[in-house]
């Protein structure tokens, strides 16, 4: 079987017992991804502070968590086509080039036009890494530590949100809200000598691929409604999680310098949820999912009603990171499995590149919801409503699936 510019060494050949240490490159891939998901939402916690110096409304300011998860829309699954045939190694340097050129652009920019243009282009830089980094990882690993690889890798992006999203909300308010985008240019600039470094060089043509046979895989109902739902319930937290910063010195009462202490409690919360729901949905996958966007949409319905009380708000916060992000390896795990036999191990590629995909559409519009909401009567406690109603949507596909799935169980074997 053929990779990107044939990494690593074929399936069969894995070096790599389960007990052994997983090689470095693995550990770079979970830099990366650690870098992507910090980018994404590291806005969220320094939306004052950009409004403030730009002179725009904290709503408006909030378009550039909007603009990259369209680009993520977009550029997921585009990259996935377009760098089929490129050697990884090649893809993964200039994604992270490009990923650090885009930061340089916004921590010198002054238009606002001008940051959201740069925001849209790190996004498909973002959806090029992602697009390649889990196979790679995992070829590297070889059979059997494969999944141990494809853990830490996402690991490091479960982590952006305990470490990466809190810190650069810190450093922002310490140095402006630009520090934080000149240390993730150094960083992916420093990302891209160690992918340098680490992953083979080859450049050996891959065999001819079919887009059209690559998009095979997508052709599941099942599929279709596990992508709905990574849509809404991503949507309906991370629509509340964008405007957290208004919320908690808006209505809760809390110090502005208190507010990435409040982050890392829902990074926390996050990164616990994806270990849960990864052990409990191995088993019961529907209920998994069911009882993750029924806790969401409760969760978010307390905010608005608690969100004037700070210590309630604070715990509910943390609680929305478990229940909220929980059911996303789940729907992760459920879109490899619908989407059937595919013809090539690229279709996993474009199988994986949709799910991103869907997660970032549910940001997307979430967000963009969520900022009208803002400038409505319901002011700080706006997105937090918006996010309980398109949270309970995730119940319509995720119930579905689940009749579905018992029918089928149900039905006599020929």
């Amino acid at each position: 079987m053929t990779m990107r510019g044939g990494v690593l060494d074929a399936p069969g050949d894995g070096h790599v017992e389960g007990r052994e240490r997983l090689p470095l490159v693995v550990h770079v891939l979970a830099l990366g991804t650690f870098l992507m998901l910090t980018t994404e939402f590291v806005v969220a916690g320094l939306l004052p502070e950009i409004a403030d110096e730009l002179q725009i409304g904290v709503s408006r300011a909030g378009l550039l968590i909007t603009v990259f998860a369209v680009g993520m829309i977009v550029g997921a699954p585009l990259m996935a086509m377009l760098t089929l045939r490129m050697p990884a190694r090649l893809t993964l340097m200039l994604a992270l080039g490009l990923f650090a050129a885009g930061h340089v652009v916004v921590a010198f920019g002054s238009s606002f036009a001008l940051l959201l243009v740069a925001r849209f282009v790190t996004a498909l830089a973002t959806g090029a890494f992602w697009a390649v980094a889990n196979v790679v990882a995992a070829r590297a690993a070889g059979p059997a530590a494969s999944s141990r690889a494809l853990g830490l890798v996402g690991a490091g992006g479960m982590l952006a949100n305990v470490i990466g999203v809190p810190l650069g909300a810190f450093a922002g308010q310490l140095a402006g809200w630009r520090g934080p985008f000149w240390a993730l240019a150094v960083l992916a600039a420093a990302a891209v000598w160690l992918i340098a470094r680490t992953v083979g060089r080859d450049g050996a043509q891959q065999q001819a691929v079919s887009v059209r046979s690559e998009l095979t895989a997508l052709r599941s109902g099942r599929l279709w409604l596990v992508l709905a739902a990574c849509a809404t319930t991503t949507g309906g937290v991370l629509s509340a999680y964008s405007y957290i910063a208004p919320l908690l010195t808006g209505r809760a009462g809390l110090p502005a310098g208190l507010v990435p202490l409040v982050l890392v409690g829902f990074g926390v919360g996050s990164l616990a949820g994806s270990l849960v729901g990864g052990r409990l949905g191995g088993a019961r996958p529907h209920a998994t999912t069911i009882v993750a966007a029924a806790g969401s949409s409760v969760l978010l319905l307390a905010i608005c009603l608690l969100a004037g009380f700070t210590l309630p708000a604070v715990v509910l916060i943390t609680l929305l990171g478990f229940f909220g992000l929980g059911a996303n390896p789940v729907l992760i795990s459920l879109a490899v499995r619908f989407a059937g036999k595919a013809p090539t191990l690229g279709s996993a590629f474009s199988v994986s590149a949709f799910s991103v995909s869907a997660f970032n559409f549910g940001t997307a519009v979430g967000s963009w919801i969520a900022g009208r909401s803002l400038d409505s009567a319901l002011g700080a406690t706006g997105p937090a409503a918006a996010g309980a109603a398109i949270a309970a949507l995730t119940l319509l596909p995720a119930i579905t699936l689940a009749v579905v799935q018992h029918r089928r169980a149900a039905a006599p074997t020929s």
